[in-house]
């Protein structure tokens, strides 16, 4: 008799990753789950429980009668992400630790787990689909666009994708509780987890003051205009409006100010008025080198591709690529690209792969018409 296939589910505490371990068990597989953790509790408390998240999903596990290993990977966290979310906001960029977490940390750990239990498979609560061909293995969005987590899983492999399992794909986020409440599962009401990928909600100035020397430097309009001083380039990211400081401006409006630019070299903030100032639209980026799980046909191909999680998805063409990086146009001008965060590429429903934004280009060299 032929045993059914087994599965390593990272179980997290959260519901996602609860029913989805239900929705395998119902389909026929054999499920072991795995609590991964990768940050150590410090002094603040009520962030990052590890220890909570734990007891909830050993409950999980206990409901749905499957095994729970525990591992502890906060060496490997610390040195291949949170190292590069440390030195790119000290470079003043905007990390997305995120996407770094699941190539890096999640899935490695899921496929060594499989391979050293003699599974078949790895799956995770993601909201994301995959197609297995023969020749590869493809990352479809998800049916929930407002929950499509394509976006976070850009980076994986071809050899970490083509075991996965994504069983919640197919469902909207509404259902997953639901299905989740109806089952007994004893989180389907916990609130979904925020804030930095295995670290957990923090106030975040405060936290990475604990890591970074913040330098105040001088908050000055695109004219030049002395407006005041900032605590430190690394708490601000194009676009930002809130905790600029900056009140009644003599000969200024009542306009909000938004953080446009970011002069790294003399430690300076720029800021303009407007939601939709010229300065924080840009018609193109360039990136870092792109990683695809399948590469576009060729450069000019016209692919749908977004800048940031939930973004619609946005006309998009590359115009340069080469081993160093891609340069990138858009049909329509983007708000606040922000250097360091991640722009993910789309052909259809297929998530093609991405790469880290290096720089945004007001006006690129090969603009799409408009």
């Amino acid at each position: 008799m032929t045993r059914s296939p087994k599965v390593i589910l990272g179980l997290s505490g959260g519901v996602d990753s609860a029913l989805a371990g239900a929705r395998l068990l119902e389909a026929g597989y054999r499920v072991e789950g795995l609590f991964m953790k990768n940050w150590e509790d410090d002094d603040e408390p009520g962030y990052c429980a590890a220890e909570a998240d734990l007891a909830v999903a050993r409950e999980v596990a206990d409901t749905l009668g499957i095994p729970l290993h525990k591992a502890n990977y906060t060496t490997r966290y610390r040195e291949r992400v949170f190292a590069l979310f440390l030195a790119e906001y000290a470079a003043g960029r905007t990390p997305n630790p995120d996407i770094l977490c699941n190539p890096e940390i999640k899935f490695p750990a899921l496929l060594e787990h499989a391979h050293r239990l003699g599974a078949d498979h790895v799956a995770t609560g993601h909201y994301a689909e995959v197609r297995h061909d023969p020749d590869a293995s493809s990352l479809l969005r998800a049916a929930d666009a407002g929950k499509d987590q394509t976006y976070f899983l850009c980076r994986l492999t071809q050899e970490q994708l083509r075991p996965a399992l994504f069983p919640l794909g197919p469902l909207l986020k509404n259902a997953v509780r639901q299905q989740a409440r109806v089952l007994g599962l004893p989180n389907h009401a916990r609130r979904d987890s925020t804030g930095i990928c295995f670290i957990g909600e923090r106030r975040f100035r405060d936290f990475l003051s604990r890591y970074l020397r913040a330098a105040e430097g001088e908050i000055r309009t695109p004219e030049g205009q002395f407006l005041g001083t900032h605590r430190g380039l690394m708490f601000y990211t194009p676009g930002q409006r809130q905790g600029l400081g900056i009140g009644g401006v003599a000969g200024g409006t009542e306009s909000p100010w938004y953080v446009v630019d970011k002069d790294t070299a003399n430690n300076r903030l720029i800021v303009a008025q407007g939601a939709d100032h010229p300065l924080l639209q840009s018609r193109g980026l360039t990136t870092a080198a792109p990683h695809w799980l399948r590469e576009p046909a060729a450069c000019g191909e016209p692919l749908m591709a977004r800048i940031r999680h939930r973004q619609p998805l946005q006309a998009a063409r590359i115009v340069r690529a080469d081993r160093s990086g891609l340069e990138v146009a858009f049909e329509t001008p983007q708000r606040a690209v922000a250097p360091g965060q991640s722009i993910a590429f789309y052909r259809g429903r297929e998530c093609l792969g991405g790469a880290v934004i290096a720089t945004r280009t007001r006006e690129p060299a090969d603009p799409l018409p408009v």
